[in-house]
């Protein structure tokens, strides 16, 4: 009895109707982007002063220079550099008193401006932009500066929680029903975010759109990989991953173009709508419509498929079946990935990878927006390096395998962030964060692989939802620790991304190497994995690792 797999080489593994197919989805991998990295640009914080009126007004009056009103009326920088000074506090001066002079006017009131009392800004702020941020729409800055790191926690706690729930739905009610249904939630929460009227409003809206945006992008990916054959899903799946990259890199040009965030949010957030087409021009899963018994809407969608790309329908497809596994029958539970010392031992390292890739990935990308002198071309430059990072893994994983490349790019990714804080020149120092930024998107999309390959089949799709929740944990607590302890010293999140990423290193190579073994079917054949497998052949690999990549 044939399986999918088998009629799929029959109508076409990746025909031309599967590459349209694939592209369009693509586009639902790029619009991701700006909303998992947009607070690079929608919270950007740029230079900004305490607002007086006394000050504007004594400025007008003496005709005074941008510098020299600056000069006049500003804190002086402590002995420490301490810019937030300058920014947050103001002297406790009635600047309409008629005793101020035009020249120096603080020098009547105190021999030394130390000696003057300070106080917070007491009238709003000004900001040195041509644009807007939800920083100066909002005032988050200072002792609401906080507010900007919730912001972007909320998207991932909204990774965490849809991840929760949005899985059940594309298996309950299929793949493309959940494309549809997160697209539209989608584009109606971005849309909702850009025309909020205040943080508290834009904050909920923003974890609606994080609950579902990311179940919109697995769905996709379930649905291209699950409509591909063997032979082509692990590329598929990783040029989908490419697209993502795709979309940062468009983001920083769009950015430029937009420097006021709600017009920002409104562009990003409008084409989803046009999602809502794949109604039309992408199929469900054949293989969700076998699982739940509906063979005859999968028998027309392979007919369709094979039409489209100039073949017959093979003569069995009256047939097909889905291929049951009755090796084990066993009921999954978390206890399972805790049951033996090697379990054990791989469940808490996957767990720390995925934490550790979130934290540096994501606080690379604001490390490098906070600090950048350029904000949109050091942005973009760091999003081209994710090109090589999929043309390396391509090149890798069969030809060396899994566990050393891993290791050696979360290696590169510790040593580049401790590097970073020896780097004086600008341009050395963002050469050093793009190659941090490769071997991070590298271990970031190699560590699913790693983790599909490393548990058996009944507890496999529960490994890998376990221990990649960590890599939301993760990114809910990195804007707090970039920009919380920035505030203490700039270099300080160094120091911990490149702590996290060696350490990291090191134990990734405590995991077996899967290169040229068989996908482990018993906990049995788990702990049995050995660091030097026996080879075997390429097709069969390709056929069964990727058959349960569809999963994740």
């Amino acid at each position: 009895m044939p399986t999918v797999d088998a009629v799929l080489e029959q109508v076409g593994e990746f025909g031309w109707y599967q590459k349209q197919v694939f592209l369009s989805l693509c586009l639902i991998s790029t619009a991701l982007a700006p909303i998992y990295l947009g607070i690079v640009f929608l919270g950007f914080s740029p230079p900004h002063r305490c607002r007086s009126p006394g000050v504007s007004e004594l400025s007008r009056r003496c005709g005074w220079s941008p510098a020299e009103e600056l000069n006049y009326t500003l804190p002086s920088l402590g002995a420490a550099g301490e810019a937030s000074l300058r920014q947050c506090m103001q002297y406790a001066v009635d600047w309409n008193q008629s005793t101020l002079g035009c020249l120096d006017p603080l020098a009547s009131l105190a021999a030394n401006r130390s000696q003057l009392p300070l106080v917070p800004c007491q009238h709003g702020w000004v900001y040195d932009t041509p644009g807007s941020s939800i920083v100066t729409e909002f005032n988050l800055v200072c002792a609401d500066a906080w507010k900007v790191d919730l912001f972007q926690s909320c998207v991932n706690l909204g990774f965490f929680l849809g991840s929760l729930g949005i899985g059940y739905i594309a298996d309950r009610f299929g793949r493309k029903l959940c494309l549809l249904a997160t697209s539209l939630v989608t584009a109606l929460s971005g849309v909702l975010t850009a025309v909020a009227p205040d943080y508290t409003s834009m904050l909920l809206f923003r974890l609606l759109q994080g609950m579902v945006s990311k179940g919109s992008w697995m769905s996709g990916y379930t649905l291209i990989t699950e409509c591909v054959g063997s032979g082509s899903r692990r590329t598929v799946a990783i040029l989908y991953q490419v697209a993502f990259s795709v979309g940062l890199a468009g983001l920083s040009g769009l950015a430029y173009a937009m420097p006021h965030w709600r017009w920002l949010q409104l562009a990003v957030s409008l084409p989803a709508f046009f999602f809502l087409l794949y109604y039309w021009c992408v199929p469900e899963s054949p293989r969700w419509l076998l699982s739940q018994k509906r063979n005859t809407q999968a028998m027309k969608i392979m007919a369709h498929i094979a039409r489209k790309n100039g073949r017959l329908p093979p003569a069995d497809l009256k047939i097909l079946s889905l291929e049951e596994d009755v090796t084990e029958r066993q009921s999954p539970s978390f206890m399972d990935l805790l049951r033996t010392p090697n379990l054990r031992k791989r469940t808490f390292i996957l767990m720390y990878l995925w934490f550790t890739c979130a934290v540096v990935y994501q606080g690379l990308v604001m490390h490098m927006g906070a600090t950048s002198q350029n904000l949109y071309l050091d942005f973009f430059y760091s999003a081209l390096v994710e090109f090589p990072a999929a043309l390396v893994i391509l090149v890798t994983i069969d030809r060396i395998g899994r566990i050393y490349p891993l290791a050696v790019s979360n290696l590169v990714a510790g040593a580049a962030c401790l590097v970073m804080l020896f780097t004086s020149l600008h341009w050395l120092n963002v050469v050093v964060a793009c190659l941090g930024r490769m071997g991070i998107t590298i271990v970031l999309q190699m560590v699913c692989l790693v983790n599909t390959e490393l548990y058996p089949t009944f507890i496999r799709n529960l490994g890998v939802m376990v221990c990649s929740a960590l890599c939301d944990v993760g990114g809910i607590f990195t804007p707090f620790l970039v920009f919380r302890l920035m505030e203490i010293w700039q270099g300080l999140p160094l120091v911990l991304f490149g702590v996290l990423g060696l350490t990291a290193g090191g134990m990734t190579l405590l995991l077996p190497e899967t290169k040229g073994a068989a996908l482990p079917e018993t906990i049995e054949d788990a702990e049995n994995l050995q660091r030097k497998a026996k080879p075997r052949e390429n097709t069969i690999y390709l056929q069964v690792q990727t058959s349960e990549l569809r999963g994740t």
